[in-house]
């Protein structure tokens, strides 16, 4: 039975693996390497790994990291963070990355999304889009690790993105982030209805039931988890985990 793709999403802060709550308070969870050596004894469809300071610290991706991580990595691997050059990309493809996620740079630059997927295809480039809500309730897309607001509607950002040659969208909600109680799923449907490219769920997921209910009722392709899978539970202790096929299939059939 193909289900729709569930990966987890790890997060890096100085070469360690930590988690955040509404893009804050970063607490360190362990060593990446270790961590990626468990998601591929339990056979993972996918890893998204992110650099959350590169951007904000203006230096370029960790490659020695991502070169550490693809030897140790069995699965097709998302890397994110700091990305803002076509050679810095050749690199990190040439090291065995299958997808590169742009995100603050993609605002700043959109046209570099075209170069980047007419260079290396569409199917290799994803577009990583960090939202938070107003106190009015309005959608606002958030760059450099959430510090700096924009004016930027995620929806028409995304249909842009789409024209560029995005090959894929990573919707992250900033106000579900480290929080358990599911995606926004307003949100990924209005994100989702909006563009014919694949949109992966982030933000919010604290159990299975959450994952069926970001494809089934808001569209998305496919989700992504962050806390869920590397701790026991909410305000439990640390242990990398992911859930079995069989809860899999009885969440998302």
């Amino acid at each position: 039975m193909l289900l729709p793709r569930v990966m987890p999403c790890l997060l890096i802060e100085n070469e360690g693996l930590v988690k955040t709550v509404k893009f804050k308070n970063p607490s360190y969870v362990g060593d990446p390497i270790n961590a990626i050596k468990i998601y591929n004894e339990k056979e993972v469809d996918e890893l998204i790994l992110l650099d959350i300071k590169a951007t904000v610290e203006k230096r370029v991706p960790p490659f020695q990291l991502i070169s550490e991580v693809t030897s140790e990595c069995f699965m097709p691997l998302c890397f994110g963070g700091g990305v803002r050059h076509i050679d810095d990309m050749k690199k990190i493809f040439g090291m065995g990355v299958e997808k590169i996620s742009i995100n603050s740079y993609a605002h700043e630059n959109p046209t570099f999304i075209r170069e980047a997927s007419r260079y290396f295809g569409s199917q290799s480039i994803v577009v990583s889009i960090d939202v938070k809500k107003t106190f009015s309730g309005k959608y606002i897309i958030r760059t450099h690790g959430g510090q700096r607001a924009t004016k930027s509607d995620p929806v028409t950002f995304a249909r842009e993105m789409e024209k560029m040659g995005a090959g894929e969208i990573l919707l992250n909600s900033i106000d579900r982030d480290g929080q358990w109680n599911g995606y926004d799923l307003k949100l990924l449907e209005l994100v989702c209805s909006a563009v014919d490219i694949p949109v992966i769920a982030l933000g919010g997921a604290g159990n299975t039931t959450h994952f069926g209910k970001a494809v089934t009722n808001a569209g998305a392709s496919a989700v992504a988890a962050g806390s869920m899978v590397v701790y026991q539970g909410k305000g439990l202790g640390v242990l990398i985990n992911f859930p079995t096929r069989d809860e899999l299939i009885k969440a998302l059939r």
